[in-house]
């Protein structure tokens, strides 16, 4: 599987993930997108550094070819997967903290 292939099948996952298992809908807020605004440098950042020095390399047959910051496009894609995952589940687990914290006062009423 390529690259491309992986990135997309990630958004697809994280997308799936977010709306439909733990249903936050963080993709429909307006916070996320910019919180998303916010860390989006630092990615950039990081990949410019990672890829100028050869930490990490791409084999150019399993990318678009497309680069920003020295890196494949398709790291923009994981990254997103990734922020939107991790906001997804610290949402839904504060949600659940919350949920046993009520439970536990209104029980003891």
């Amino acid at each position: 599987m390529s690259y491309t292939a992986l990135a997309l099948s990630s958004i697809a996952f994280s997308l799936v993930i977010d709306l439909l298992v733990l249903k936050t809908s963080l993709i429909r807020r307006k916070a996320f997108w910019t919180s998303y605004a916010i860390i989006l440098p630092f990615q950039l950042l990081t990949n410019w550094w990672l890829t100028s020095r050869n930490i990490v390399m791409y084999d150019p047959r399993t990318i678009l070819g497309k680069r920003l910051a020295g890196a494949p496009l398709e790291d923009l894609l994981f990254g997103f997967s990734l922020i939107l995952l991790v906001l997804s589940a610290w949402v839904w687990l504060g949600r659940i903290k919350a949920w046993k914290r009520a439970s536990t006062v209104n029980s003891k009423k």
